[in-house]
């Protein structure tokens, strides 16, 4: 192992070479110092170019920080992740063809670095199927390109399988805390685990250069062996940034990476709005015991309600990142966590989601067509990607997606417990064809899945192919708030109830009284394997 400069690294950088990068979302993790030198390299000498560069999340501050540094025009050729939302220049040149852009799954892209540093032949699973990501829809392309097949159909004793194949890893950029002088590497002050032991194994397996940025260096033999986290046989370089911070946003918290628990009323509730009213009803549909899966959007408010409401200790939340238990973040530093129960890294956390282990998960929408698809990828000139969405809904026991019912400009009013709608919404979410599926309902329902639509005024859930209006807000009219809002026609339940009373008002909703004395979760859940 070498010590070099940020410089440096960017200098071992060759037009054309496959770059992945670690991280997640808003500076978790993500090897700031080197990418800040790799684009003040190619400022001032167009080099290197052309590159193939891979993330397994969105990385960025939703500007010009993370992979955005990548933006200039020649200097990446093909970019290959699962979410482009957090730097949006990237979306402006998938856009316009500039780069040839794919959009995995999360759990794929974690899971992969495995399997090719194996030496296998690519992921083989069923998450993608029947979504925009099988090869019989778009093969998961955001550009026209985009050509290569980066993923083929297989049958496997009379069963369809997706097969996500390898690709090449010329460098490897990844992140630590500390670095001993054999190249051993820690994690002890960073926010997310992320897949970085699999990444640098899949490098070196591929005969590729692995680069670590960490904050400082500890005297060789010092370091504690079981916190090393990626040896220093497969660490080529280190890279040193004494300014290193946790995420963007937080220099350090200790919260953050596990030196302590905070108390619950560190947690700030939720300002009331639709939002809240949104993440309130969700959260109703949690029972004691439950595992779920917190998404980004309005359903990262749920971690927020449930310890407001003080039933936080009586569920089991999980994210993405690798977190069991505890309160997921929400704003700037979403997919990290508070008061975990434990951290693994991210591919045995899509390991245990793929597996059926999510009881429920808690999702966002963007556009529903009549049969209950969903897209939260792709709409008009945005193209957000698809993170962990379809790894999650596809193997959950439920999904509950939330949002607003209308988007653009939407005023609500709430009062004596009850909702009216003073401006609506521009843009309608239920749509008669959505422009990709990322959640295929009927596929979903065929298998034994549940599905629930919750938003501000009313809630509706996938059966039989079509949906159904199964509740509705107090003050609102089913025809003129709901159904004048949707352009298609669904079912409304014979039995349609009144939305809770308790959502409209800013007061708590007292969730904790009675929630212990629900039914047994293991009594009402038995959990046994679902289709297959």
């Amino acid at each position: 192992m070498k010590i070099i400069t940020a410089a440096q690294a960017a200098s071992l950088i060759q037009s054309g070479d496959s770059v992945v990068i670690s991280g997640s979302g808003g500076g978790h993790g993500i090897p700031e110092s080197i990418l800040v030198a790799i684009e003040q390299r190619f400022l001032e000498t167009e080099a290197p170019r052309d590159l193939c560069l891979i993330h397994v999340v969105g990385l960025g501050n939703r500007a010009e920080m993370g992979a955005a540094r990548f933006r200039h025009p020649g200097m990446i050729k093909r970019s290959i992740t699962s979410a482009l939302i957090d730097s949006p220049a990237l979306i402006d040149l998938a856009l316009e063809d500039k780069i040839e852009s794919y959009t995995l799954p999360q759990g794929v892209m974690s899971q992969i670095m495995r399997d090719m540093a194996g030496g296998r032949p690519g992921l083989i699973t069923k998450v993608g199927l029947h979504t925009f990501v099988d090869p019989r829809q778009l093969g998961a392309r955001q550009s026209p390109s985009a050509k290569e097949d980066l993923v083929e159909l297989l049958e496997i004793g009379g069963e369809e399988w997706l097969r996500f194949k390898p690709f090449p890893i010329d460098i490897a950029l990844l992140r630590g805390t500390t670095a001993d002088e054999d190249g051993n590497i820690t994690m002890e002050q960073e926010a997310i685990p992320g897949e970085m032991l699999s990444t640098a194994q899949a490098a070196r397996r591929a005969g590729g250069t692995v680069i670590v940025q960490v904050k400082r260096l500890a005297k060789r033999g010092t370091l504690p062996a079981r916190q090393v986290k990626i040896p220093g046989i497969i660490v080529d370089y280190v890279v040193v940034d004494p300014e290193q911070k946790q995420t963007y946003a937080t220099d350090y918290s200790p919260a953050y990476a596990g030196e302590l628990r905070v108390p619950l009323e560190v947690m700030k509730p939720l300002p009331f709005s639709p939002r809240k009213v949104v993440a309130r009803r969700a959260a109703m549909e949690l029972v004691p015991g439950a595992i779920c899966n917190l998404g980004a959007g309005m359903s990262t408010g749920i971690s927020a309600v449930t310890a407001e409401e003080r039933i936080l200790e009586q569920v089991i939340l999980t994210n993405e990142q690798g977190f069991v238990g505890g309160a997921p973040l929400t704003g700037v530093d979403s997919g990290t966590a508070q008061n975990y129960a434990a951290m693994v890294d991210q591919p045995y956390q899509f390991d245990f989601y793929d597996g059926g282990g999510l009881d429920c998960a808690f999702l966002s929408f963007v556009e529903v067509d009549p049969a209950g698809n969903v897209n939260i990828s792709r709409f008009g000139k945005k193209i957000v990607g698809i993170g962990g969405f379809i790894n999650i809904s596809q193997n959950a026991r439920k999904v509950v997606f939330s949002g607003t019912f209308t988007a653009g400009g939407l005023e609500v009013e709430c009062a004596d417990g009850a909702l009216r709608i003073i401006t609506e919404g521009r843009h309608k979410k239920f749509v008669r064809q959505i422009e990709q599926i990322c959640y295929n309902a009927p596929f979903a329902e065929s298998e034994g899945r549940i599905a629930l639509f919750v938003t501000e005024r009313a809630v509706l859930r996938a059966t039989r192919g079509t949906l159904e209006v199964i509740e509705i807000a107090p003050g609102v009219d089913l025809e003129k708030d709901v159904l004048a809002h949707m352009a298609f026609k669904p079912l409304v339940s014979a039995d349609l109830k009144r939305m809770d009373a308790r959502l409209f008002s800013p007061a708590p909703m007292n969730l904790a009284e009675g929630f212990g004395a629900a039914q047994a979760f293991k009594a009402a859940h038995k959990r046994r394997p679902l289709a297959a």
